[in-house]
């Protein structure tokens, strides 16, 4: 596996977990990493054998995911011609080819039991056996092995083996969520954001405007860095205007034209919109009348002006703010003026 994307951060959170990663991997011992999805466990796994004496050797990746539970043995230690239906030849399995090397097992945790008691023989002996033979071969492996879950609470429950995950857990790496890596949201939004504009072929990168930067840094993150990465790169491709990025869609699936669960519109507003043009002669509701004083009525009338601005355009903002005759600036501080932004 070669890789490029460099490992950016600058948090104390995320340094300590580089820090720990870095002192590990120069010893011959296994290494578990934990993260959410999106945390950069694979970037990790790569620095642990770039810094390891077995950097000029194979780094093999396997996520023990994407496998059907029938196949996840053959392809971790090989087949033997004529082992099952299908192998027609005999097969090398991701323990030989990454012989002298370090093998990545991505997603450890989803690895059945039967998978789970072959890979604890070659951890502790370094033998495997080939599906379909009975002569061990001996393989000289660096384990680094990745998680979302918890695995003390997968033993607990019966689903991971405890001998397994003790030789697995010499050194354990967790890296911190996005969200806990205070100010470092804007400096790999920055970088992403550069290398989209470079790839995009425009002369200089402009940065993010307020909007931008304050949805950016608000953000939970629940995909962490890959969540990040998309959101930016979309950001910059779609922005064709002079100066800084500042329209940011975090849900790209965000639209009023989305399916509903039900199969039907996600919101009431689109379908009645579309029953409105079925039936435009048919009078339009009449709103309740505005009662108050003078400053009352005035906020009240603006309210449900851009709230019917709004439904019109289907929640574009700059489309609505043209048509108001509005700048952009201007009617996001009347809708956070009426607490309409988030909506």
């Amino acid at each position: 596996m070669e890789r490029t994307a460099p490992v950016i951060g600058q948090s104390t959170a995320f340094l300590d977990a580089l820090e720990r990663a870095s002192r590990a991997a120069p010893l011959d011992r296994p290494v578990l990493v934990i993260g959410e999805r999106g945390t950069g466990k694979e970037l990790v796994a790569e620095r642990l054998h770039r810094l390891s004496g077995r950097w000029d050797q194979p780094l093999v990746v396997m996520n023990c995911a994407a496998l059907p539970e029938t196949l996840i043995e053959a392809e971790l230690f090989g087949h033997e011609a004529g082992a099952f239906t299908g192998a027609q030849k005999g097969r090398a399995g991701r323990f030989e080819e990454a012989h002298r090397g370090t093998l990545f097992l991505d997603e450890l945790g989803t690895l059945s039991m039967a998978a789970q008691d072959r890979l604890l023989r070659a951890v502790e002996y370094g033998e495997i056996t080939r599906i379909g033979s009975s002569r061990p071969l001996r393989v000289d492996v660096r384990i680094v092995a990745a998680t979302n879950e918890h695995l003390p609470d997968r033993v607990v429950q019966g689903n991971f083996r405890a001998d397994l995950l003790d030789r697995l857990c010499f050194e354990v790496v967790t890296l911190p969520p996005l969200r806990s890596r205070a100010g470092d949201i804007m400096v790999l939004a920055d970088h992403f954001g550069r290398r989209m504009a470079s790839e995009l072929g425009r002369d200089r990168w402009t940065g993010f405007g307020p909007e931008a930067t304050e949805m950016l840094e608000n953000h939970r993150w629940p995909g962490n860095v890959r969540e990040l990465r998309n959101v930016v790169e979309r950001a910059v491709y779609r922005w064709e205007r002079e100066g800084p990025v500042d329209m940011i869609q975090i849900d790209p699936f965000d639209s009023p034209w989305r399916p509903g669960a039900s199969g039907g519109f996600a919101t009431s507003a689109i379908a009645g919109e579309e029953q409105a043009t079925e039936t435009a002669s048919a009078p339009a509701p009449s709103e309740p009348p505005i009662e108050g004083d003078f400053r009352t009525r005035v906020s009240t009338y603006e309210r449900r002006l851009l709230t019917r601005a709004m439904a019109e355009h289907r929640y574009n903002q700059r489309a609505t703010a043209e048509a108001l005759g509005l700048t952009y600036d201007q009617l996001r501080h009347a809708l956070r003026k009426h607490g309409l932004l988030s909506g």
